[in-house]
């Protein structure tokens, strides 16, 4: 359920937060709140997107769809990003499934208010020039981490991006979900987090992770996590 933003709330997307006050203060009266509940489909291949998603917590997956209806993560965005960039490019369709991964919260605007602000050649649109170049080397070294990396690894650095952006040690999400986000079967992904949970790195239980040694998880990590930590630290500069 959506509602209007009535006063200025603490800015928890950091898109909106690098915006000059007056600019967003312009945008404010169109931004409605908006809860983003796990499992929920934002848009689909081929959906026309009529409000852009500024997520203020949680976690929002990109999937690719192949011919025979299995999907593969190509991206994940949290209180770092927008979902619904295709519009800021002149796409008016979405080119890939985006459903919630982790419950949050997001501020919607409608596509036509997005537009007209972006049309105004304030801080908006190089905000976002930024992003999306860090979104596209997320999508790249997401793609070359599935072709080099085993399972495992994929599975950490997956991990490791959802605890970057729930801000939580303990989360919702199920093996037929992370199934989807790897692309591969749930036997593997059981296999993968069971090798976690005896190595004491995660606790994982009727679909509820738990962080227990992030530290040692991150230096479990291949070095994808690395490159894309620093690649949205640098974005944050």
């Amino acid at each position: 359920m959506s509602k209007p933003v009535k006063q200025n709330p603490p800015i928890a997307n950091r898109i909106l937060a690098a915006l000059p006050i007056k600019e967003y203060q312009r945008l404010l009266p169109k931004l409605e709140q908006t809860n983003l509940i796990f499992a929920e489909n934002i848009y689909k291949l081929g959906d026309i997107i009529r409000y852009v998603y500024f997520p203020t917590s949680g976690v929002v997956s990109l999937l690719a769809r192949g011919e025979e209806g299995e999907m593969l993560e190509i991206g994940v965005v949290g209180n770092e990003g927008v979902v619904g960039l295709p519009v800021f490019l002149g796409v008016e369709t979405s080119g890939n499934h985006a459903i919630v991964q982790g419950d949050g919260t997001a501020l919607r605007i409608k596509t036509e208010a997005f537009l007209k602000e972006c049309g105004r050649n304030g801080s908006l649109p190089k905000l976002l020039q930024r992003y999306t170049h860090a979104l596209l080397m997320q999508v790249s070294q997401t793609v070359l981490c599935t072709r080099l990396h085993l399972i495992e690894a994929r599975l950490i650095c997956l991990l490791l991006m959802m605890h970057d952006r729930m801000k939580t040690d303990e989360f919702k999400i199920t093996q037929e979900f992370l199934s989807k986000m790897l692309g591969v079967r749930r036997e593997a992904v059981s296999k993968s987090a069971a090798n976690l949970q005896q190595r004491k790195l995660i606790a994982y239980s009727r679909g509820i992770v738990s962080i227990i040694n992030r530290m040692a998880l991150e230096a479990a990590a291949c070095k994808c996590y690395k490159i894309l930590k620093e690649e949205y630290a640098n974005l944050q500069g």
